[in-house]
């Protein structure tokens, strides 16, 4: 496949996956997943590849969906759109060999739910992380209503749902959500690091490790699948409209006239 929204190499038994659209902060579209659904596809079937790394090109790892491709969604193609999300988050997921998030710059919205999906996370200093949905009309139930309770905690989570509220690399440390913080031009030398440790070790026991560490988080299956229908709904709706039509203008949304 000829990936225009990536980059993708491959190197010392791990695969390297790079959002290339800095100029949009690596915000995604419809061909973005397509093309990072093919690019994991690889790593959950080649044997030769043991580990599998999620980056952004440039300075943010992922701003969420592109908010263009999102106000253009509607019935049809909104739940074409979540049932994209989901399959990429499974792939994520359930591989059966470790993926590791390698964060720098903004990790919003969905990009913040693929990182939640990765089995480790290493930041850079510049990460903020969270979650938009409230503020822009979006709902967040890709992972972040399911994991991030399970992650950081009920109260956190809703904090950061609730508030719409971004949290720098060091406070998703210390709330547990992330595995550590380097400085910058240290984070890909650390990711290489831990990469070749898992490389160095049993590819049967990994997958056998990763799918019993699964279990209680596949439990929430059932509120993936109810959570898409949701979003499928909230998709084209006026308040999204409102919310993400505000963000392309660079104002503050307005619901003062919807019902409470």
């Amino acid at each position: 496949m000829n990936y225009e929204h990536l980059v993708v190499d491959v190197r010392d038994r791990t695969l390297w996956v790079g959002i290339n659209r800095p100029h949009i902060r690596n915000a995604f579209n419809m061909q973005t997943l397509d093309e990072i659904i093919h690019a994991f596809t690889q790593l959950d079937e080649d044997p030769t590849i043991g580990v599998g790394v999620l980056y952004g090109v440039g300075d943010h790892f992922c701003a969420g969906g592109e908010m263009q491709a999102m106000l253009a969604l509607d019935e049809t193609t909104g739940h074409i759109w979540n049932n994209k999300m989901r399959r990429l988050c499974m792939l994520l997921r359930n591989c059966g060999k470790p993926t590791i998030a390698m964060v720098r710059g903004y990790c919003i919205g969905g990009g913040n739910e693929w990182q939640l999906y990765c089995d480790l996370v290493c930041a850079s200093e510049t990460a903020i992380f969270g979650q938009s949905g409230a503020r822009v009309g979006a709902l967040p139930v890709v992972g972040a209503t399911q994991y991030l309770p399970i992650t950081i905690g009920d109260r956190r989570a809703r904090e950061m749902l609730f508030l719409a509220r971004r949290i720098s690399a060091q406070e998703a440390l210390d709330w547990g959500m992330i595995n550590a913080v380097v400085p910058d031009d240290q984070l890909e030398a650390k990711v290489e690091e831990w990469a070749a440790t898992i490389n160095s070790h049993a590819p049967a026991t990994l997958r056998y490790l990763k799918v019993n560490l699964n279990y209680l988080g596949d439990l929430h299956y059932p509120s993936w699948m109810h959570g898409s229908e949701l979003l499928n709904v909230v998709w084209n709706n006026e308040q999204s409209t409102e919310g993400m039509t505000a963000f392309l203008e660079k104002r503050p949304p307005d619901y003062s006239r919807f019902p409470r």
